[in-house]
């Protein structure tokens, strides 16, 4: 049986608004945080739209325009909050998992996904950035 390389998505855009410092990124996490659910095995990826670096170990992803996942990955993952460009596995085909997968990221250094939460991403944005 033959085996499958690992598919990569990579986007090589900048994250969000370029530079931000500990203190945005953990805005920008509390806010996400509020809006996700509960812990999800995986879920389907066929392409990365943007992400999102929210702080040393925390990732959030936008597989479409809509849909939004908070990945967490194994500590110590040294330089990924400073990340220029991502990378994410994805070992079964369109489908990345927590228990396979990795965030890739400066000269290949990769990161275990710990756990991935979906974000209600349409109520978050319907409530606005300054909902409480």
């Amino acid at each position: 049986m033959r085996k499958l390389a690992p598919c990569l998505v990579l986007a090589l855009c900048a994250a969000g608004a370029g530079a931000q410092t500990r203190e945005t990124q953990a805005e920008h996490l509390q806010r996400f945080e509020k809006y996700a659910g509960s812990p999800v095995d995986e879920f389907e990826f066929w392409s990365l739209y943007k992400w999102e670096l929210v702080g040393p170990e925390k990732v959030v992803v936008w597989p479409t325009v809509n849909q939004a996942y908070l990945i967490s990955v194994h500590a110590p993952c040294p330089g990924l909050e400073w990340s220029k460009a991502i990378a994410v596995t994805s070992r079964q085909r369109h489908i990345v998992s927590a228990k396979f997968d990795y965030v890739t990221y400066e000269r290949g250094q990769q990161c275990a996904i710990d756990e991935i939460r979906p974000i209600d991403y349409k109520t978050m944005l319907k409530d606005g950035p300054d909902a409480k």
